[in-house]
């Protein structure tokens, strides 16, 4: 089954918008990727079209942006 992926950077912002993604749709239907400690994970995000996280990524390529807590470019460096 594929997965929705949730990127985010481990701020606050992040930390809370996972915990409610995770309450709305469910821990089994999307895959968590903290980009702060997974930082081969940003080019993949970047080619997916995050422009800043936390983002939502579904399974069929639309990207929501949630809020607004580190841009992409940020996490690159």
């Amino acid at each position: 089954m594929a997965k929705h992926v949730f990127y985010h950077a481990g701020c606050p912002v992040c930390v809370s918008a996972e915990q409610d993604i995770v309450k709305l749709i469910g821990e089994d239907t999307v895959e968590i990727v903290h980009l702060g400690d997974q930082k081969h994970r940003v080019a993949q995000a970047d080619k997916e079209g995050v422009k800043s996280v936390p983002a939502l990524v579904l399974e069929g390529g639309n990207v929501l942006h949630i809020n607004f807590g580190a841009s992409l470019e940020d996490l690159k460096n």
